[in-house]
């Protein structure tokens, strides 16, 4: 008998702003392909959310093409899934405004993030980057998302898209799906390998913190090698050995072998040896998404058709959402 349940919507989002570094790919990225066989899937290259901080236009637009280029050589299938490019779907922005005037002033000056990026951008604390959270709420209740897969830095912006839907709703009647947390496959959470107690990040300043999906295997090796580790030289998982805590936690992700059974292949065997094997297990995990990125590079026709087609599937959802806002706010639509 064939299954007519509907699956769960799940929406996930990544900005254009530099390639993703091993840490977003292994914590993030590699679950996505597989939370489409379950579930109904929209996923964006948010560029929208890009420009609170100033960008190059020829460069933001080369990232956005090579960011959504990205997400299908992880295994996105556009024919699965609803692929798309922020800016594309304009009702993001139109949701936004409206939902601006059902935010409280106090909500917003509470998110912890719109005090980190103006203490980093002092010199351009901008009205979007304190309303980021609510375009972030709109991109989530456009699709009427039952699920968002978010790390620890983004909880507080989904709850406040939770508070935003629940107001709405109480005030005019259930029109938002209220959001949960995805808890799908544990990522590992990978950490910068020059100082193991930050997050890998894309925005570290030494190229030797972090690895880019799209670093070379030589790049790879030479990172891997210079990673901070302790003066023990043996390969376990304790406290205090962050550095080679979190090359075990990423030797693990890469191979699926668990601490013991790293512990034993590495029994008697130097940091320099291990160092290589997680190097080598992690040029393996990312060749073919490295080789089919650089197949659908050579071919951007392709890549703009499936974002023409992901712009227009994410556009006809997001419409029934927005034409039923409008409505129950007020404002006077005309037939098309």
């Amino acid at each position: 008998m064939e299954n007519t349940e509907k699956k769960a919507r799940v929406l996930s989002a990544i900005q254009p702003t530099s390639v993703p570094t091993l840490g977003n790919y292994l914590g993030a990225l590699k679950n996505w392909a597989s939370m489409s066989a379950d579930n109904d899937c929209l996923y964006a290259v948010a560029d929208l959310h890009a420009i609170t901080v100033r960008q190059d236009p020829a460069k933001l637009r080369k990232q956005t093409l090579e960011m959504y280029a990205l997400l299908l050589a992880i295994g996105l299938d556009p024919e699965e899934s609803v692929v798309f490019v922020q800016s594309h779907v304009p009702q993001h922005a139109e949701l936004a405004w409206i939902l601006n005037c059902y935010t409280q002033f106090g909500e917003a000056a509470r998110m912890t993030q719109f005090k980190d990026k103006s203490a980093k951008h002092a010199d351009n604390i901008n009205v979007g980057l304190f309303s980021y959270p609510t375009l972030m709420a709109a991109d989530i209740l456009l699709y009427q998302a039952d699920y968002v897969p978010i790390g620890a830095d983004q909880k507080q912006h989904l709850e406040l898209a939770r508070d935003i839907a629940e107001r709405f709703n109480g005030i005019y009647s259930p029109t938002f799906t209220i959001p949960n947390p995805y808890i799908g496959k544990a990522g590992a959470r990978v950490m910068s390998l020059q100082d193991p107690t930050k997050k890998m990040s894309k925005s570290d300043p030494n190229p030797k913190a972090s690895v880019s999906l799209l670093d070379t295997a030589d790049d790879i090796r030479k990172k891997f090698k210079s990673a901070v580790t302790d003066s023990e030289a043996k390969v376990r998982y304790a406290d205090g050995k962050d550095g080679i805590n979190n090359l075990m936690a990423i030797y693990s992700c890469c191979t699926g072998l668990d601490y013991d059974a790293i512990e034993k292949e590495f029994d008697g065997k130097g940091y320099g040896d291990f160092k290589l094997a997680v190097a080598e297990s992690v040029i393996e995990n990312i060749k073919p998404v490295q080789d089919k990125y650089y197949e659908l590079m050579s071919d951007k026709a392709y890549i703009e058709k499936c974002a023409a087609e992901g712009a227009m599937k994410a556009s006809y959802i997001a419409n029934k959402t927005l034409s039923k806002v409008m409505r129950k706010v007020g404002f006077w639509q005309i037939k098309k």
